[in-house]
């Protein structure tokens, strides 16, 4: 019941990360200008990894995407192809956790199959919560080099050369999300041993003789079957001596007088 437990709150937790994934990378707010020195503007501007938009006082909102691909930062396209990555990676480990899930039978798929499906899937949804996690932390190192330039060029009068942008919402959003799919993939990894079936496990295996009158004799003689009888010390029923004359001997020959 506990590995089922952990092999569903595994896959909520992981849904819930590879959900969130894919909402920051879709968000515009990866920066958001920074309004410390000038709280009243009638211009407030806000980019994310696919376009970058305008927001007037007025309320009207204009977005501009980004139409070009080699003109921007290499280490900008990096983000997008981390966050890509961990978005498929987690969609794929979502597939798979699905028809892994030990509530869920189908046709005659055995435990240890479920298990290899169930350590597979967490293995990509932890890839998937690192993707997720590396990407917005390397864009958020990439605003706070460029919030210092800006600051430095700040102090040294040139005040209008560009705007200074801080950390938005949606990386926040992508670092719980890179967390929870961490989190989802490790809850699964562990429900994978208990999904595995004590039988394939190796054990000892005594082995007994099957029979309680089979006997072994060493040695140059001849090997008996273990079922003949011996006269010497075997009595009871079919072994009873005859009536004996005066003389000693018995009144009618018995078959192991033959012997």
């Amino acid at each position: 019941m506990s590995t089922t437990i952990c092999q569903v709150m595994g896959f909520l937790v992981s849904l819930l990360g590879v959900g969130g994934s894919i909402m920051a990378t879709a968000m515009d707010t990866w920066s958001t200008q920074d309004l410390y020195d000038n709280p009243v503007t009638a211009v407030f501007q806000y980019q994310g990894l696919w376009r970058s938009c305008v927001r007037q006082s007025s309320g009207f909102t204009e977005c501009r995407p980004y139409f070009t691909i080699l003109g921007l930062p290499a280490m900008f396209q990096a983000v997008r192809a981390l966050m890509i990555v961990g978005i498929v990676l987690g969609i794929l480990g979502l597939l798979v956790c699905i028809f892994a899930l030990k509530c869920i039978r189908i046709g005659s798929m055995e435990d240890t199959a479920k298990a290899n499906m169930t350590l597979t899937s967490g293995i990509m949804f932890i890839v998937a919560g690192l993707c997720a996690i590396t990407g917005v932390s390397v864009f958020a190192n990439m605003l706070v080099t460029n919030f210092w330039m800006s600051t430095t060029n700040m102090f040294q009068g040139m005040q209008n050369v560009q705007n200074r942008y801080t950390f938005g919402s949606a990386l926040f959003v992508g670092w719980v999300a890179g967390g929870l799919a961490l989190v989802g993939g490790i809850m699964m990894c562990l429900a994978c041993r208990g999904l595995i079936p004590e039988e394939s496990r190796y054990k000892a295996v005594s082995y007994n003789a099957s029979g309680r009158n089979i006997s072994y004799r060493t040695g140059p003689y001849k090997v008996g079957s273990g079922y003949e009888a011996d006269p010497k010390t075997r009595k009871g029923t079919g072994y009873e001596e005859g009536p004996r004359s005066e003389d000693g001997r018995r009144a009618y020959p018995s078959k192991y007088d033959y012997v």
